[in-house]
């Protein structure tokens, strides 16, 4: 009998020990088990490669360097070093979101129960403070006993618990974070309290954990609107009944459109550009409460009570301005060998400016009671009971301001900087300066926009997980388990908005408003770029506090009327899960092979209730079956040198937001004299995703802090969520604005996709250096992926609707860079250690615009960025660290898909740099 198996089982539960609720061992008396002391970046890496090899499954590991250190600002941060891992949503100061080899569907738990913020199925990982992170687990592969959903893998994140610790510990942690967009330093602390004690009723152990942190952020972004085809004669935009949105014109000089039977020249020309000026405040308080109880040697109770929260304050100031007039001072140019224009000089140019406050609130809570039980030397039964709720409310506020200028000169693509140049010139027969744009009296109050909402979920979840040995051959051990999880996700919105506003009789005056006007700060874009250097517009923060004021001059009710029947849905879900699987060891050509094989049956039942129009409510019910088998297989070429296959097959759920049918509609905007909106609606009809998953891996570990590894993987995706769109009028919509001609977005299942790749990791510690470089480490990866979707293509019935499928349109992944890497240099000596890393990913696809005559694909350009950390141990107990990020500072392009004539905007992201302070007792 071979025991590999159970002993690589045994040394991931060591490593594990302060992750796990149960995994207090007394005492280790198997000498192939090696415990390691977790302290500093190499101590760190040392586990996540040990936690690697012995697991079964292909994971990748990040562990804290110390009671409170985790190396980044946020888990996503992070994460973007993890091979096979690409962050995405930058913006507010951060990054939000992550794919997982290519996709982005990724499962979330926190000491593995799944957990979600309001309606959604994953919780925000930027919300989850890293200061209460114990580690954070990558899981490529799926056994059979994870939870379902997340095609694209799960993130595990486990957090302290007090049996962790041999006695008494308290940690206290503070940092000073300037971030040098907005100016200002932000707090960042976090305490941990813990303590244990063998009393004649059992172990007892308590830790409470706590952090606060604060950011004030600052985005400054320039973007430039859609191109469309206008007259070369006298610039006059072509009717849209002449041409199909989405479908790319050509740019050759002289081409034509055919007109009522006339070949027409055009020249294509962009409608809009606009400036942002996004600052907010962001608040995230979180808790964590664990209490553990062992009565006896065979028995563990948990009780566990987690907190985190959410609370945003911001402000858009925008500056909108149309350029498109086919009034010119001077005649427009064009990039070379092209129709489309470069430049263009414009008379009497309007514009508007709107101020936008928002706000967001999220409270979101998970109780867990839980036991462990070994039931004789061959049976250990663990038992759960999980209660979640989280609550998101949010608010928005805007009113625009409209005004004009004599001229407008602009550049769409200055120097081929990927930024344009903008200036307003100045009339030197009017009272004030048109070159300006922070004149209050030039302005005039416009549309008020007032809308908020609030979104909830909670979930009851029950388990039933057992272990049992069966020393029967090959076959080790048979785990075994029950989940049940009922969900419930509730949403509902209100929206106002009205043009006229009136005080006392008379219209209203923006300069007449005490408080209401604001004029950004000067220097915009920090001088980068030639666009104005700053402009008013109206305050959106005082908008927020003084709301109920402006819905009176509004003419609206000031609670913000009734919630709409249109935007509110109800969704009940109901979730049966069980599973087993099979430990086996042998050998094979006299070496050792082991593995794992198993199954999931999951049955899903989702009850909704929605309104398809007002006041008409309706009930569906879908239900779906999934067998998700699974198997592993690791064969040692030797102790160090490990060959792995998997193969599993995983599903994603809907996400309750795609579900619901009702349909949102913006309207045309007379003012780009669009001949149609845009619309969007859900699709209660989707069903999960199914991926067939393989892997084969190749890893050496040729010594105790260093590793090599190649991984090929591929996804096969059947049913993918791809966004389909056709044309529909509506013409029976109570309110006669909303009665145009749209682009109707919605969700269908029908498309399939196809993605594989190379993932290459190394680490390496040398102990074989001169006395002055001993401590000097590296860590690098590698990942290549090639995907893409095949979606279908229906022909379109003379009444805009979908006809039957003709075809398939191949297209690339959304939010998929071809290659990306990251490199580490760490040095860690006597009471001193640093980190510098970087992080760079290919240019990728974001999305897709069908609305105008220019490539449908928007693209992200390259992005990279460079980190830094450094500590100084004080004293043992006492630690001193100095961070940054994105040192290089950063600029952020993107386009549709032509980056030199179709650049679509720019990006400044700050720069963070921290001062910080750790003591422990």
């Amino acid at each position: 009998m071979f025991t590999r198996t159970l002993v690589s089982m045994a040394v991931a539960s060591s490593l594990l020990m302060t992750q796990s609720a149960y995994a207090e061992e007394e005492e280790i008396k198997t000498d192939d088990i090696e415990v390691i002391q977790v302290s500093g970046i190499r101590g760190s890496l040392t586990q996540a490669l040990s936690l690697k090899k012995e697991n079964v499954q292909i994971v990748d590991s990040i562990i804290a360097e110390d009671i409170g250190k985790f190396p980044d600002n946020n888990v996503v941060e992070a994460l973007q070093r993890v091979s096979g891992v690409q962050t995405t949503g930058r913006g507010g100061g951060e990054v939000s979101g992550v794919t997982i080899r290519g996709l982005g569907d990724v499962s979330t738990t926190v000491n593995g129960r799944q957990i979600f913020t309001s309606i959604g199925r994953s919780v925000a990982l930027a919300d989850i403070p890293a200061s209460l992170l114990n580690s954070v687990d990558v899981y490529k592969t799926r056994s059979a006993n994870l939870i379902e959903g997340g095609i694209a893998g799960q993130i595990d994140i486990k957090t302290n618990r007090p049996f962790s610790f041999q006695g008494e510990k308290v940690v206290v942690a503070a940092r000073g974070i300037y971030m040098d967009a907005s100016d200002k330093v932000d707090p960042n602390v976090s305490i941990l309290a813990s303590n244990r004690w063998e009393t004649d009723l059992g172990d007892f152990g308590a830790l409470f954990n706590a952090s606060y942190a604060k950011s004030n952020y600052r985005d400054q972004n320039v973007w430039i609107g859609s191109s469309d085809p206008y007259r070369a004669d006298n610039f006059t935009r072509i009717d849209a009944s002449h041409v199909t949105p989405g479908e790319e014109l050509s740019t050759a000089p002289g081409s034509t459109i055919d007109i009522n039977g006339v070949d027409t020249e055009y020249v294509l020309l962009r409608d809009a550009m606009g400036f942002t000026d996004y600052t907010g405040e962001r608040e995230r308080p979180a808790m964590n409460l664990s209490l553990q109880w062992a009565p006896t040697d065979n028995s563990e109770y948990l009780f566990e009570a987690f907190y985190n929260g959410y609370r945003d304050e911001n402000f858009n100031s925008l500056l909108f301005s149309f350029v498109n007039g086919n009034n010119h001072f001077r005649n427009p140019e064009f990039y070379d060998g092209t129709n489309v224009v470069k430049k263009t000089y414009i008379n009497d140019a309007a514009l508007f400016t709107s101020g936008d406050g928002g706000t967001g609130k999220t409270d979101s809570f998970v109780y867990a009671l839980g036991g462990k039980w070994e039931l004789g030397d061959d049976l250990i039964l663990n038992s759960e009971v999980v209660y979640q709720t989280s609550k998101y409310e949010r608010s928005f506020v805007a009113i625009q301001t409209s005004s004009s200028r004599d001229r407008l000169a602009v550049d769409f693509n200055h120097n081929g900087s990927g930024n344009p140049a903008f200036s307003y010139l100045d009339d030197p027969n009017t009272a004030y300066d048109e070159g300006s744009l922070t004149d209050v009296n030039a302005y005039s109050m416009g549309t008020f926009f007032d809308n908020s909402g609030t979104d909830e979920g909670d979930a009851i979840t029950w388990t039933l997980d057992g272990d049992y040995a069966l020393y029967a051959g090959m076959f080790e051990t048979v785990d075994f388990g029950l989940r049940y999880n009922k969900r419930t996700a509730k949403s509902k919105s209100k929206d106002q908005s009205s043009g006229a506003c009136s005080d006392n009789g008379a219209a209203c005056v923006l300069a007449n408003i005490d408080g209401l006007s604001y004029i950004t700060e000067s220097g915009f874009y920090d001088n980068n770029a030639y666009v104005p250097n700053n402009w008013l517009s109206t305050n959106g923060n005082w908008m927020i506090d003084n709301v109920e004021q402006l819905r009176g001059l509004y003419g609206l009710p000031l609670d913000g009327g009734a919630y709409l029947d249109s935007r509110t849905f109800d969704i009940e879900e109901q979730t049966i899960a069980a599973y087993v699987q099979t430990n086996y060891a042998t050998e094979l050509f006299g070496l050792t092979l082991d593995g794992q094989i198993g199954v999931r049956v999951v049955n899903s039942k989702t009850d909704l209730s929605f309104n398809e129009l007002a006041a008409s409510r309706v009930e569906q019910s879908t239900e779906d079956t999934n067998v998700l088998p699974s198997f592993m297989a690791r064969y040692y070429l030797t102790d160090d040198l490990l060959l792995r296959f998997a193969y599993g097959k995983t599903i994603s759920l809907p996400n309750f937001s795609d579900l619901n049918p009702t349909m949102t509609l913006t309207p045309p905007n007379p003012g780009t004299n669009q001949a149609f909106g845009y619309a969007s609606s859900g699709n209660p009809d989707l069903k999960p995703v199914e991926s067939q998953n393989f892997d084969l891996s190749l890893e050496w570990y040729f010594a105790e802090s260093s590793s090599l590894y190649g991984v090929l993987f591929k996804r096969d995706v059947e049913g993918f969520v791809y966004t389909a769109n056709r044309n529909i009028e509506v013409t029976n919509n109570p309110n006669p604005d909303y009665n145009a001609k749209y682009v109707l977005t919605q969700p269908l299942n029908a498309g399939k996709g196809t993605l594989q790749g190379l993932e290459l990791g190394f680490t390496w510690f040398p102990d074989e250096l001169p006395e002055w470089l001993q401590g000097i480490g590296i860590q690098t990866s590698y990942t290549y992926i090639d995907g893409d979707t095949k979606d279908p293509i229906f022909s379109v019935l003379p009444d805009g609707s979908a006809g039957p499928l003709v075809g398939y349109e191949t297209k690339p992944l959304i939010g998929v860079s071809e290659n990306s890497y990251s490199a580490v240099l760490a040095y860690e000596k006597e009471d001193y250690s640093a980190r510098l890393s970087y992080v760079y990913r290919d240019e990728f696809l974001t999305g897709y615009n069908y609305c105008c005559s220019m490539p449908t694909g928007i693209y992200s350009d390259s992005e990279a960025n460079m980190d830094f950390q450094f500590s100084w141990n004080v004293t043992p107990d006492w630690v001193l660290t100095f961070d940054a990020t994105n040192l290089t500072g950063e600029e952020y392009h993107t386009a549709y898909t032509d980056f030199n004539l179709y650049n679509s905007g720019s990006t400044i992201i700050s720069r963070t740099f921290a001062i910080g302070t750790r003591y422990s007792f």
